[in-house]
Order: C-alpha cells, then structure tokens, then sequence
C-alpha cells in the first residue's frame, strides 16, 4: 500500500477577491484526484514567527496522486489565481 501525500501551504493572501477565484477553480482538480481538507484557513497561533495569514494541508490517497494533481492542467490554471493573489511556502510531502 502506497503511502499517502499531503499538500502544506502557509499563504499570506494579500488579494481575498482574486483568492477566491483560486478556490473556486482549485475545486475541478480536487475533485477529479480525491483531495480531502484537513486543514482549510481556521485559527491559528504563530508562536515562532509569521507564518502567513492562511493555512492548508490537503490529504491525497497518495504521494503520487498529489503530484499528478499539482501538475494537471487542472490545477495549473488554478494556481495563476492563487500566484497572482498571494505569496507563501507551499510543499508536496510524503506521508507516514
């Protein structure tokens, strides 16, 4: 059994309307590769530092299908939303 993989984002929105697009075409890919939200947005605390003002972490059956998700075309005409509206640390990872 493969082991599952994770999208990580600590996003710092600095344009909520152009964000809100992102979400909205985000769906189409996570929908079509099973992506499930354990984390989307909810508070936070930063005890060592900024961290951006949204957090994310997105569960894939596995680290393979979250790969193939990031580089559909799906996802990749979401992610000119998310770029034009934001900055922040975003990282693909290998589950437990």
């Amino acid at each position: 059994m493969s082991k599952k993989g994770y999208w990580m984002a600590m996003i710092d929105v600095r344009d909520p309307d152009v964000y809100k697009q992102y979400i909205e075409a985000n769906a189409v890919a996570f929908a079509k590769y099973g992506a499930k939200f354990a984390v989307r947005a909810g508070r936070y605390e930063s005890p060592e530092g900024a961290t951006g003002n949204r957090h994310v972490l997105v569960e894939f059956e596995s680290y393979d299908k979250a790969i193939e998700c990031y580089h559909s075309p799906e996802y990749q005409h979401a992610s000119k939303f998310r770029l034009a509206a934001s900055t922040g640390h975003f990282v693909i990872v290998e589950g437990a």
